[in-house]
């Protein structure tokens, strides 16, 4: 493996790894059957230099690698900002950024990473939930790509699970989801509300109860084949 030393940081020489590299030793490692170990390995990398090698499996017709990919750069940025707090918003702004029309992008999982980043750490959460939350009020930044709308309610979902006290104002602009055609959109609305203790789901429970529609929900480092009515009842996956 080809490395560099490309500075001196706090008395300890910095090593740059190739992206190419790690771009190999990351696919390798997150689509392996040791998640802990994936995540191991993130660790063992300089935070900057893991943010654009998992950035580029946002886009992967892999679902495994591409979700795995997002709970890495949770875990990166999570240990940047520790270190770092300014570098860290840089890469929230840029994913930010990537949601934006003029970005000449789609911003395929940046919503998703942007839930997961907030959940991990605190003072992130607490400067950008109220950002995630705007891309599904009409009013404000609301997204209207379907398949960005799954990734901004599953990164609510990751939020609340963790912080709800920080989305808590977010049930009303979630609710309408819940009567979406998109299997996706219900079952993530449902799992995000559960989280924010909304019980009637939007006065929909009856209904979300009954919904066998199935699809890959991500959790913990695994998609399971989920229902929206496993989701909107709270039950593990069946079989």
């Amino acid at each position: 493996m080809s490395v560099r030393t490309v500075g001196v940081k706090g008395g300890m020489s910095v090593t740059r790894i190739p992206y190419r590299v790690l771009k190999v030793r990351f696919r390798e490692g997150l689509v392996g059957s040791d998640f802990a170990g994936s995540m191991a390995l993130l660790e063992a990398v300089p935070a900057r230099q893991a943010v654009n090698p998992l950035m580029s499996f946002f886009c992967s017709g892999d679902l495994l690698l591409r979700w795995r990919a997002i709970s890495g750069m949770g875990a990166v940025v999570s240990r940047l900002a520790d270190s770092e707090m300014e570098s860290a918003r840089v890469v929230m702004r840029r994913l930010m950024w990537t949601l934006n029309d003029e970005s000449g992008g789609i911003g395929w999982g940046a919503p998703e990473a942007m839930g997961e980043i907030t959940a991990r750490h605190t003072a992130l959460a607490s400067e950008f939930a109220g950002i995630l939350v705007s891309y599904i009020r009409t009013d404000c930044n609301f997204l209207e790509h379907p398949v960005l709308q799954r990734g901004v309610l599953w990164g609510l979902g990751r939020l609340a699970h963790a912080r709800p006290e920080l989305v808590a104002d977010a049930a009303p602009f979630i609710h309408p989801f819940l009567a979406s055609a998109d299997a996706v959109h219900r079952g993530h609305a449902a799992w995000a509300l559960r989280a924010l203790g909304d019980d009637q789901l939007g006065g929909r429970a009856a209904s979300l109860s009954r919904d066998s529609d199935a699809f890959p929900f991500y959790r913990d480092g695994q998609l399971l084949e989920m229902s929206v009515a496993e989701l909107a009842m709270g039950k593990p996956p069946a079989g």
